[in-house]
């Protein structure tokens, strides 16, 4: 599906919803996908583009951030703390703050270099014990928590589980957000963008809806 295709589906749901499109930022997850596919976006003029591997983006950003100007990249996948350093300078936001040691490294890092991207809380709405993510009855007390170490939370994620309609994990994540007085909402990918822009999506997460599979 293309560019074109996707903003389209966007500007509908945007539309059937009383939302404005502006207030809907794509991003376009370019995780293992050949370069050539990724161009193909940047060529068109979209400059928003999500990873999930802090390896994968050093290893093919910067050259496309030399050539094309205004790319903003957000790193979605599970970061180690011992790669914080690096994902500071590569990222522009991180959708997965999950645990006090990783928001301790974070903050310790801000003060040091003076800078620090966008946070997203990730919170695991499913309480599925494989995925990464803070608990939902923890969620305010962990947010208050990154808050204190002034990191610049934004907003709160969530991958609902697979098998379940999506839109009452979407729902509770935004109650969360509102309670605490966030803005941002990083949710729906590309079999639910659709509901989650319905839910109030401000950061939606489309790979294989605009790519293709990955890696083919």
């Amino acid at each position: 599906m293309s560019l074109t295709d996707i903003e389209a589906r966007i500007a509908a749901a945007c539309k059937a919803h009383g939302r404005a499109r502006d207030d809907v930022r794509l991003i376009a997850v370019s995780k293992q996908q050949p370069d050539a596919r990724v161009r193909k976006v940047l060529q068109a003029g979209h400059r928003l583009f999500g990873e999930n591997r802090v390896q994968e983006a050093a290893g093919k950003w910067p050259d496309w951030q030399a050539e094309f100007d205004g790319v903003e990249l957000h790193l979605l996948g599970p970061l180690q703390s011992n790669k914080a350093r690096q994902a500071m300078d590569l990222f522009d936001a991180i959708h997965s703050l999950d645990r006090p040691k990783l928001a301790r490294a974070l903050a310790r890092l801000a003060q040091e270099i003076g800078h620090c991207p966008d946070i997203f809380v990730q919170v695991n709405t499913g309480a599925e014990p494989q995925k990464a993510g803070v608990l939902p009855d923890d969620a305010d007390a962990f947010i208050a928590d990154a808050r204190a170490l002034d990191l610049p939370v934004l907003g709160v994620m969530c991958i609902p589980p697979i098998d379940e309609d999506p839109r009452a994990h979407f729902t509770l994540l935004a109650d969360i957000a509102a309670r605490n007085g966030l803005a941002g909402l990083s949710m729906g990918m590309s079999d639910d963008f659709e509901t989650a822009i319905g839910c109030g999506a401000t950061h939606i997460r489309v790979g294989s809806a605009l790519f293709g599979a990955r890696g083919g």
